[in-house]
């Protein structure tokens, strides 16, 4: 299989490491260090299929991180980054919450909605937890079908929140559409409800708001304690009924005014936005409503959770809104996943374990050819900004887990790689790092038979590259089966571990063969 796209460790670099002995130079401790954001790019194959998206070495374009007023800045002259991949965290799963309900309906997915590391990190992952705040790191990996390349998994864990812990209170702003297209089945009626349950499950010393939008913007409900007003809050979210058009930059605006106006000192201030994102009246450039969210974010800490709804779905807006304002997104088709986002994910989501979280992955150049990040093509941060505090990252809760996943061609045997994760407690904002390592001898024989974990993982990955890629029908991930066989994987997974979140997923895989 041709590849491109994907990094190549030269023999130059190779004797200046040897040399210098620079081989993973501030990848490791505590110190200051290195990291970019890149754009990313399709390369065609000789065989027609499309790659995922890789950096361009020595070429990056920079961009992506906010530098905050004020602040040192803490890098110091970084190594040669040819060895280095550095992405801010990020745990959305809204991509392939769609992807299923557009195959359930019998369609195939636009390629520009499938983002594979939404795909991946879909999934429960088993990775050990921390005993305290911060992170655990995970590295393994297994190899491919294909000669000399393997899949690396690097699993990043928080810990479990506490069913009845200590927690801050939540200051809520749901800011809801309620344009004509809400009015399909499954929209407007499923916040209804969702919100209800929230409203149930939430604590007494939390508050909430209640804006809505549709050719223009309202705020229903000022921000008001849960404590005795539950039945006022219920009637709020009861009276929301669809109306005209979308004007999401109105209800971007107004909701975090709102959430402003009742901003709590020593709260999680969120703004959760419920919408089929599809903007069509008022300010609908997406940089314009971006620009008022980083503003709120920068000044007031006020971070988005974006809630998309809808068989028609601005899904590239919703990412895009969330990334800004330092949230992630989810999609819901359903009564069922409705309930899991509203009382389980979101109450959850309340707490913040970390800041400005990223990972940067430190490849060893005796030891790897080439590697390629799967996906994150939005998420890349400059291998040099990785300790610079001013730049923005990902906001990760409790109990949530970050899956990366690195096809890899291997040169030798030995060391492979050192990943780091790098943080700031969301009180103090002190940065903290834990590593973890992977040498060639810890890869497992085939990534088939790995364990559930890894071989989910990979399943997901190649599932996604194939909906990106030309005609859909095959990934270009080295080891990648068709389409077909991709199939009878992932339906012999379900067999093996019974989870019912697998067997959906070789449903979804058997549809889009079926479609194809």
């Amino acid at each position: 299989m041709k590849w491109h796209g994907t990094r190549r460790l030269g023999g130059a670099l190779l004797a200046f490491t040897a040399a210098s002995g620079l081989l993973l130079t501030g990848c490791g401790g505590t110190g200051d260090g290195s990291g970019k954001v890149k754009g990313s790019s399709y390369d065609r194959g000789g065989n027609g299929s499309v790659p995922l998206p890789a950096p361009d070495l020595g070429r990056d374009e920079p961009g992506g991180g906010e530098r905050r007023e004020g602040e040192q800045d803490s890098r110091e002259a970084a190594p040669d980054p040819d060895h280095l991949s550095t992405f801010a965290l990020d745990v959305d799963t809204a991509s392939y919450g769609y992807a299923r309900r557009v195959l359930a309906e019998g369609r195939l997915p636009d390629p520009t909605t499938v983002r594979p590391e939404e795909f991946v990190n879909s999934f429960r992952q088993d990775y050990a937890r921390p005993g305290g705040d911060g992170f655990t790191v995970t590295v393994d990996g297994a190899r491919t079908d294909e000669d000399d390349w393997s899949l690396v998994r690097v699993g990043l864990a928080t810990r479990p929140a506490e069913p009845n812990g200590e927690r801050p209170p939540a200051a809520l702003t749901f800011v809801v559409d309620i344009s004509g297209s809400m009015a399909e089945p499954g929209r407007l009626d499923l916040a209804r409800e969702s919100l209800a349950v929230m409203t149930d499950r939430l604590r007494d010393d939390d508050s909430v708001a209640l804006v809505t939008f549709s050719d223009e913007a309202a705020t229903v409900l000022p921000m008001t304690r849960l404590g005795g007003n539950r039945d006022e809050i219920h009637d709020a979210v009861d009276s929301l009924e669809p109306a005209r058009s979308t004007n999401l930059g109105a209800g971007v605006e107004t909701g975090y005014e709102t959430a402003v106006e009742g901003l709590r000192e020593g709260a999680t201030n969120r703004v959760v936005l419920v919408s089929d994102a599809l903007a069509n009246t008022g300010e609908t450039d997406a940089d314009a409503i971006l620009e008022r969210i980083s503003r709120s974010r920068r000044d007031h800490g006020v971070t988005l959770f974006g809630v998309g709804v809808g068989s028609d779905y601005g899904d590239a807006l919703m990412e895009r809104l969330a990334d800004r304002g330092d949230g992630h997104t989810v999609y819901v088709s359903g009564e069922e996943e409705a309930r899991e986002v509203f009382s389980e994910q979101l109450p959850r989501a309340v707490e913040l374990t970390a800041r400005d979280a990223k990972a940067q992955v430190a490849f060893d150049p005796a030891t790897v050819a080439e590697f390629h990040l799967v996906g994150y093509d939005n998420r890349r941060v400059a291998d040099d900004d990785f300790r610079d505090d001013r730049v923005d990252g990902g906001e990760v809760g409790p109990g949530h887990t970050v899956t990366a996943l690195y096809a890899v061609r291997t040169r030798a045997d030995g060391h492979l790689a050192t990943a780091t994760v790098r943080w700031l407690d969301p009180g103090t904002r002190a940065p903290h790092e834990e590593t973890g390592d992977l040498a060639t001898g810890d890869l497992g024989d085939s990534v088939w038979t790995a364990d559930r974990g890894l071989t989910l993982t990979a399943t997901a990955a190649y599932f996604a590259d194939v909906l990106r890629s030309p005609g859909h029908r095959r990934s270009a991930l080295p080891g990648a089966p068709g389409l077909g066989e991709l199939s009878e994987r992932a339906a012999e997974l379900a067999a093996r571990t019974e989870d019912e979140d697998v067997r959906d997923l070789a449903e979804a895989i058997r549809t889009a063969d079926r479609l194809t």
